[in-house]
């Protein structure tokens, strides 16, 4: 579990804080907020509402206590920190510090892995391959960033659109990948921990660090995002508890509540 809410969640979050550092720095904060906010939609409505579809996933009570308590409460407060429309440096330290601090409260209850992981040995090569990842993913994140901005200002949309959507849907390709590879393998039990862990990071460590280097700015329309987030987290929260598991029902209308908040934004 630790593992899975850390380790695993930093990784499949790397593309997403990658992109959204390097749209910080730009001063292109719509793309830098709407590519966390998108990958959100994208994980917590996609990603889990089709694995649901195929399997019920089943919901601890400490995934829902916890974790799932953390996720709800963690988009209010960027509600409140966002509402007027700047995340501040300072608040930015304290996204971060909620990280840190529930990274540590997970090691130190050091619950027992529900999930069989693979062992393997370690090679000399894998420090190479990591480093090349780490530096291809960086490098991949500047491309996509100007790119996007250049397809927003050709098509006269906004780059928050794209931020949100395009961006944040190629950022989220790791856990969709996973998801597939997990479906094809016919192994449906998958933990939503994973999911969740990966949007907290999104949300504290992403933002947080962002923030911290350079205080992000939001229009009023965008921040009416960031309310239907909160709400969309809620509605999650209550599907967690209801049964202890997402049914084939709710991950459908999951997957409809992500269609609808994309929508929104290509409306207004």
């Amino acid at each position: 579990m630790v593992i899975g809410l850390t380790i695993v969640a930093i990784a499949t979050s790397s593309p997403e804080f990658a992109v959204t550092i390097s749209a910080a720095l730009r001063d292109q904060h719509a793309i830098s907020v709407g590519n966390v906010i998108g990958s959100n939609i994208f994980n917590l409505g996609i990603i889990l509402g089709l694995i649901s579809i195929f399997s019920p996933v089943k919901i601890s009570k400490s995934l829902l206590f916890r974790d799932g308590s953390l996720l709800v409460g963690t988009g209010f407060l960027l509600l409140i920190f966002f509402y007027d429309l700047v995340l501040s440096q300072v608040e930015g330290i304290i996204l971060f510090i909620i990280l840190v601090a529930y990274i540590v409260i997970l090691i130190k209850q050091k619950q027992d892995i529900e999930e069989e992981i693979p062992e393997d040995n370690f090679k000399f090569w894998d420090v190479p391959i990591f480093i090349l990842g780490v530096a291809t993913i960086i490098i991949s994140a500047n491309y996509l960033v100007d790119s996007a901005s250049n397809i927003a200002r050709y098509f006269g949309i906004s780059e928050w659109l794209i931020g949100i959507t395009i961006v944040a849907g190629g950022t989220s390709m790791p856990e969709f990948a996973t998801s597939v590879v997990a479906l094809h393998k016919r192994k449906h039990g998958i933990s939503a921990g994973n999911l969740i862990g990966s949007d907290l990071f999104n949300m504290l460590g992403v933002l947080g660090i962002a923030a911290l280097l350079k205080p992000l700015s939001l229009e009023s329309s965008e921040f009416l995002s960031l309310v239907l987030l909160s709400i969309t987290l809620v509605i999650i929260f209550i599907m967690m508890r209801t049964g202890w598991k997402i049914s084939k029902i709710e991950g459908i209308l999951l997957i409809a509540i992500a269609i609808f908040r994309w929508g929104y934004d290509f409306i207004f």
